[in-house]
């Protein structure tokens, strides 16, 4: 039996049946799921899926809402460019496409933020449509099974995975599309891991260049190793009235389109920072430091508490409001500002969160 075959026929008796995108061929539901499936694991993925499709049932329930309305629901799953793609594709859907779904993988791929893969993945569950995928899992399945040395992600090495991708389809006419393309991620997500491949469960594993020369830990090909650079700032936490100052953050950029506390440089103190919003300190609180990462970098993060007198701000290119603490879960904040503040609020902002 060929690889794709097999492929399918081990996805039919162990792959994964019960994701809740996997029971529908509509193309809406399957697009949002591909979408928060890049970069996030499927357990996180899951509840933020159901919670957005009861607000957002389809593509003119998403197209006819504002950007603002749209990444309360997203935030928490990071790479917030993701969302904003997902609400420029449902307008365009609406707008040039009369609401319905663009109906080939060719066509999908013209959306913003959908590239080759995903517009695959989206047609052969849909559709049914006969095109290959190559995410991160199939490329990993890929250089392992056929022996392919070097960098997945440079071009020449991807070429030689798409030609591969292509070749299996073409080798197997009567392929089940939609259960070979989840075969393929499932493979790479339960059996053919990073780490301590099951090789022994795998349906191809008798085929496998990788497994036959002992080469599953270097393949695919690791990236070179950069050193991450190191970034810092200050955040505001600004109270007055129990509620928080939180600008919006400019788009595009990192957190574009959240709301997030006021920053301030590390050579600056707090008195000055708040001053320049026209805000009186009345004291100030040096709270712990904590660091994030982004993918091209690592954010240092010294936050201060500054209650403030009045609430009066000078005007400001960006768009700032005062939000109460009980109002904080419905506002699309950063993942660790949301962590900060909440931490703050349910500690009831006690002294000993204090520095000094």
């Amino acid at each position: 039996m060929d690889f794709a075959p097999r492929i399918v026929d081990w996805q039919r008796r162990h792959g994964r049946h019960d994701l809740p995108w996997q029971n529908t061929r509509d193309p809406y539901r399957i697009w949002l799921s591909e979408i928060m499936l890049q970069q996030t694991q499927v357990a996180t993925v899951i509840p933020y899926y159901e919670r957005f499709l009861q607000r957002f049932p389809d593509v003119a329930a998403l197209a006819a809402a504002a950007q603002e309305d749209v990444m309360p629901y997203w935030a928490g799953l990071g790479y917030y460019a993701r969302a904003r793609n997902l609400h420029r594709c449902a307008q365009e859907i609406a707008r040039d496409w009369g609401g319905r779904f663009p109906p080939t993988a060719e066509t999908i791929a013209t959306l913003p933020g959908i590239g080759r893969s995903t517009a695959a993945a989206i047609a052969a569950f849909a559709y049914g449509e006969r095109s290959p995928i190559l995410d991160g899992n199939v490329k990993r399945v890929f250089t392992r099974h056929f022996g392919i040395a070097g960098d997945p992600t440079k071009r020449e090495v991807e070429q030689k995975l798409w030609a591969l991708a292509d070749a299996q389809v073409e080798a197997a006419p009567a392929l089940d599309m939609a259960a070979y393309t989840q075969g393929l991620m499932d493979l790479g997500a339960t059996l053919c891991t990073r780490g301590k491949p099951a090789c022994n469960a795998c349906p191809v594993a008798d085929s496998c260049v990788a497994k036959r020369e002992g080469r599953q830990a270097e393949l695919p090909t690791p990236k070179a190793r950069k050193a991450i650079p190191e970034r810092e700032t200050c955040m505001l936490v600004l109270r007055h009235q129990g509620a928080f100052l939180l600008q919006q953050r400019p788009e595009p950029g990192i957190w574009g389109g959240l709301w997030s506390l006021p920053e301030f440089d590390v050579s600056q103190d707090p008195d000055s920072a708040s001053r320049a919003l026209g805000l009186e300190p009345e004291q100030r609180f040096e709270l712990a430091a904590f660091a994030h990462t982004f993918t091209h970098y690592r954010l240092h993060i010294r936050p201060w508490l500054v209650p403030v007198r009045a609430a009066g701000l000078r005007e400001s290119a960006r768009p700032e409001r005062w939000v109460a603490a009980d109002e904080l879960g419905s506002v699309a904040l950063p993942a660790p500002v949301k962590k900060l503040l909440q931490g703050l609020v349910e500690a009831g902002l006690q002294d000993s969160l204090f520095k000094g």
